[in-house]
């Protein structure tokens, strides 16, 4: 059966994935992803804002930038206190996600309300402080985005009464994997039960790990369709698989699930939690993004309202902008989408907007920046690679899921 022809608001995502022609291998592949790209991708974004605070260095004159995604890592960027960050996004859903945490922001009554509504996020009342609080306050398309139907006839909204981290094309993604893992007798919330990293090392290598060694699962991660539900299109899937010397999808995953299960303890990564448990932890001690804490909520009340949304592509975004007039940019995965053209356009519009000390944060599936050798070399010497600190960024980077964070400061 043919896609149906994307609606206009997904146009833009077209044209950001689509290199080949439509009834080519890959064509069809990149359609796919767009087609299953047009609702909920990330209930919650995956790169590590812990991480991004340090090597962003926000300060209170700063103007960031950002995709928005889940809008988890906007609102903890407020923790900074920016002067102001504007949230660009082309995937409508996630714009009605971002605008709708600004108004919880803003309206619910204290901070017990809103850590029930995103962190555990599964219960009847969270319905009832949406219609009583949020809901006035919302735009017209993001409200009637939460209050249409999803595939199976449930109003959006109702997702934070019976689970929200498990919706979205991740969240199914999780669920699936989930699944696989139990056909070979594995449950990986086992992972959740270790008490000290040690504990957490044994159980990955006596339970999780022989997964990815089941041929099902090797041929069935050696499929790029399989890793749309990580939001990986298909150029993307490419750069990954150069990660391992065979480019087997199942070695590299491994790899990666092994840093998550590893490398950090389960009382500080909630990353492993949302993988593992399917949500974030229970009880006081649990960890959580930043916007989600008891000390910073005063904090992100005040500021909220400095924190714009906005429909857009970047590009279009930065060629309307004045120069010099931005400080901070954060790219997340996208640059792995992007051809040589639209590299270039992309860095000619940050270098334009840049102030003096700017400074661009990215992440890649593959562990190399991917500007060498494709960024026109007159932009890519206007600024400096932090090497060091940006390996030191990857290893610390508690989601797991990228190969090389990223950043570059403007010289001069």
């Amino acid at each position: 059966m043919p896609l149906a022809a994307p609606a206009p608001a997904n146009r833009a995502v077209c044209a950001a994935v689509h290199r080949h022609e439509h009834l080519s291998k890959q064509g069809v592949l990149e359609r796919a992803f767009t087609f299953a790209f047009r609702g909920l991708v990330y209930a919650q974004i995956w790169e590590d804002p812990e991480v991004d605070l340090e090597a962003l260095a926000i300060t209170p004159d700063c103007h960031v930038v950002t995709i928005a995604s889940g809008g988890c890592n906007v609102l903890s960027y407020l923790t900074a206190n920016p002067r102001a960050i504007t949230a660009v996004d082309l995937n409508t859903a996630h714009i009605a996600l971002n605008r709708l945490k600004l108004a919880a922001a803003r309206h619910l009554p204290d901070h017990a309300a809103f850590h029930r509504f995103f962190d555990e996020a599964n219960r009847p009342e969270n319905v009832d402080a949406y219609r009583e609080h949020i809901a006035p306050h919302l735009d017209d398309v993001s409200r009637r985005y939460w209050e249409g139907r999803d595939l199976t006839g449930r109003r959006r909204i109702g997702g934070f009464s019976r689970g929200f981290y498990r919706k979205g094309l991740l969240g199914g993604f999780i669920g699936a994997a989930h699944l696989v893992a139990k056909l070979y007798k594995v449950d990986p919330r086992v992972l959740l039960e270790a008490r000290d990293i040690d504990e957490q090392r044994a159980i990955f290598e006596a339970k999780l790990a022989p997964v990815f060694d089941k041929k099902f699962v090797r041929w069935l991660t050696d499929q790029p369709a399989s890793l749309f539900g990580l939001g990986i299109p298909p150029a993307q899937y490419e750069a990954l698989a150069t990660a391992d010397p065979e480019g087997r999808m199942a070695a590299v995953l491994k790899r990666r699930l092994e840093k998550l299960a590893c490398d950090f303890a389960l009382s500080d990564n909630y990353f492993a939690w949302q993988a593992f448990g399917r949500g974030y932890g229970a009880g006081p001690a649990a960890p959580l993004p930043p916007y989600l804490r008891r000390a910073h909520h005063a904090a992100l009340v005040a500021r909220v309202d400095r924190v714009e949304v906005r429909h857009a592509n970047m590009c279009d975004y930065l060629d309307a902008m004045p120069d010099a007039s931005l400080d901070r940019y954060v790219l997340l995965d996208a640059q792995d989408w992007m051809t040589d053209a639209v590299l270039d356009r992309l860095w000619r519009g940050i270098t334009r907007t840049a102030r003096p000390g700017a400074r661009v944060l990215f992440r890649t599936a593959a562990e190399p920046s991917l500007l060498p050798g494709r960024l026109d070399p007159a932009l890519l010497d206007r600024w400096e690679y932090h090497v060091e600190a940006s390996r030191d960024f990857t290893l610390r980077d508690r989601s797991a899921i990228y190969g090389g964070v990223h950043l570059y400061v403007l010289r001069g």
